[in-house]
Order: structure tokens, then C-alpha cells, then sequence
């Protein structure tokens, strides 16, 4: 088996490929070679007993989607995108981005002509929704986003779906709960704070907090979110039918409880570490996104995450760092 990671050099892409080179094998079927395709270089994972291809390129060059699916891998994950606080500062990038380097991937393989159609999964998001919202959101809750990178990931859902339709590929799209805690350097989504007053503090470093603390949503840790992509990869797809965009499990808590649920884990001296420096851009952009989930198809379909805060937290201490922090 070939797999393609498009954005294979971020954190979720880079957990990802680690897991395949752990198991050696997705589905039942061995893996023969790994590519992984970035802006930036994507490290060869230890141990893996499959070739492994780190390619350079931006997806949205026409031309580069008909180069990186020419060896016709039978799996296709596509994890790249500027991520939301970088979508809505530039719009034009995030739209060549998101959108253009999306579709230029699905016509290069519609338009193929030798009856290619690998798995395609889509990395999604709970941004394509938006207020006002309900106390949960169900799986018949419509589309609405509030800001450009949901917007950018509905019309992709929107594609895949209609490519899987016509038979073209077969598709699906995962909206992630905002991943957290993530491991490595804050990035520029909007979101990163989520983990930035989890990860700093337990590594003795002072964070900062932007927006009040009853802000409410709705997460999932980078073992949850490697998990999903697995079972995406794997699944029948017959029993989605032809609505092929779930919501992914996840738990949803205010910060805090977050706060709280360090304080649990970690001790007052590690929650002492948060700053609260308000940031009217950023309450901004998070006050459009959704809090809470009921994600019946996702779990009646096999899709599982935390069922507490805690248990992210400890996650987090335990991949990331060892099973220690400073306290």
C-alpha cells in the first residue's frame, strides 16, 4: 500500500506517519511506501520497515497535484491548510490554499482516465458551522461558517463530496474538534491558546490567555485526532452513505475547566504560569465557532475520543514530555 500525507510535516501528519511506521500496516494490508508532502520537509519516521518520500511543494501550483498522485497511491490524506487566524489575517492565501490546492487535487484525479480512485480523507473542521448556535450540535445542524477558513473547509466538504458522488474518488471529510493539547511552538490559528495554557505552563513557561475564561469548546487530543484519520483510512465506506462529512467526537469544556483540570493534574504553581491578556481579535474570531457536539453517526460508525479533560492533559504529559512537567 502507498499513502500520500499532504501536509505531512505538521503535527497531525507527523503522528500520523509515526503510528504507520509503528504498525507496519493499515487495514490488514502492509504498507509499502509513505509520502509525505509540505512547504517544509517532513522527517523520516524511526523504524519503519516501509520507503519513505519527504517532497517539497505547495499544492496550490497548478501542475503539483498531478505530480505528487502520478505513482497513484491508494490512500490519500490531506491535512494541509493555513490554519484559521492566518486564513482570516490573509485572505487571498487562505483561499489559494484551502480552496485551490483542494481542487486542484480532486480534478487531477478525476481527470486521470485510467479508472484510478484512491480513499481520499479531508481534514475538516467544526469552523464550517456557525452562530447562533444550539446547546448542541447535531448531526443535521446546517453549514453557516463565520469566517473565511470555515468557509474555505465547507466548500471543500462540498466537493468531496459531489467528486465522491460521481464516482471519481471515494471520500471523506473529518471536522476536528480543535485538537489540544498540541505538542512543538504556537502557530497562528486562532485557537492555539487552547493549548498554549496547557503546554507552556506545564513546561514552566508563562502563557497567555485572550479570551474570558466561560469561552466554551469543544477539543480532542493528537492520539484522538491520529485515531480518527486511522479509522477514516480503514472504514467501510458504504455505511456513511452519501452525506460523507462527519463531525468527530470530542469533549467539550470551558477554560475554566481546562484551568481547572490542570490545577487537578498539574498543581496551583503550574496554573499560576496563565496571564490573561485580553485580545479583542481573537474573542472575536472564537465567538463564531461552535461549543458543544452530539456526534451520534461519528460514534455509531466507530469514531472515539477523551471523555474528560483530564484525560487530554495527561495524554499530553505522557506523549509529549516523558510523563513529567515542571511543577
Amino acid at each position: 500500500m502507498h499513502i500520500l500525507v499532504l501536509g505531512g510535516a505538521g503535527m497531525a501528519g507527523r503522528k500520523f506517519i509515526e503510528r504507520l511506521a509503528r504498525d507496519g500496516q493499515l487495514g490488514g494490508k502492509p504498507i509499502v511506501k509513505v509520502t509525505a508532502q509540505d512547504v517544509v520537509a517532513a522527517q523520516a519516521p524511526k523504524g519503519a520497515a516501509f520507503a519513505f518520500d519527504a517532497i517539497v511543494s505547495d499544492l496550490s501550483v497548478p501542475g503539483e497535484a498531478e505530480k505528487l498522485i502520478a505513482s497513484r497511491p491508494e490512500l490519500i490524506i490531506h491535512l494541509a491548510a493555513v490554519v484559521s487566524g492566518e486564513a482570516e489575517a490573509d485572505f487571498e492565501k487562505g483561499y489559494r490554499i484551502n480552496l485551490d490546492g483542494t481542487r486542484f487535487l480532486f480534478e487531477a484525479i478525476r481527470l486521470t482516465g485510467d479508472g484510478y480512485k484512491p480513499r481520499v480523507v479531508f481534514t475538516s473542521s467544526v469552523a464550517v458551522f456557525g452562530a447562533p448556535f444550539h446547546d448542541k450540535i447535531g448531526d443535521e445542524f446546517f453549514t453557516t461558517p463565520l469566517t473565511s477558513y470555515g468557509t474555505q473547509k465547507a466548500i471543500c466538504e462540498l466537493l468531496l463530496s459531489d467528486y465522491s458522488r460521481r464516482g471519481f474518488f471515494d471520500g471523506l471529510s473529518i471536522r476536528f474538534p480543535t485538537i489540544c493539547v498540541r505538542p512543538g511552538t504556537p502557530n497562528k490559528a486562532a485557537s492555539g491558546f487552547f493549548s498554549n495554557i496547557i503546554r507552556e505552563p506545564l513546561n514552566g513557561i508563562d502563557a497567555v490567555l485572550p479570551v474570558s475564561d466561560q469561552v466554551r469548546h469543544w477539543h480532542a487530543s493528537p492520539r484522538s485526532a491520529v485515531n480518527f484519520l486511522i479509522h477514516a483510512a480503514t472504514m467501510d465506506l458504504a455505511a456513511v452513505g452519501p452525506r460523507r462529512a462527519l463531525n468527530m467526537p470530542g469533549y467539550s469544556c470551558t477554560v475554566a475547566e481546562q484551568i481547572e483540570a490542570l490545577r487537578k493534574v498539574a498543581g496551583d504553581g503550574v496554573v499560576a504560569r496563565i496571564k490573561r491578556v485580553p485580545d479583542p481579535v481573537i474573542d472575536k474570531i472564537v465567538e463564531g465557532w461552535p461549543r458543544n457536539f452530539d456526534p451520534q453517526r461519528a460514534i455509531a460508525l466507530g469514531f472515539k475520543a477523551e471523555s474528560s479533560f483530564d484525560e487530554i492533559i495527561r495524554i499530553h504529559i505522557e506523549d509529549e514530555l516523558g510523563g513529567t512537567f515542571v511543577k
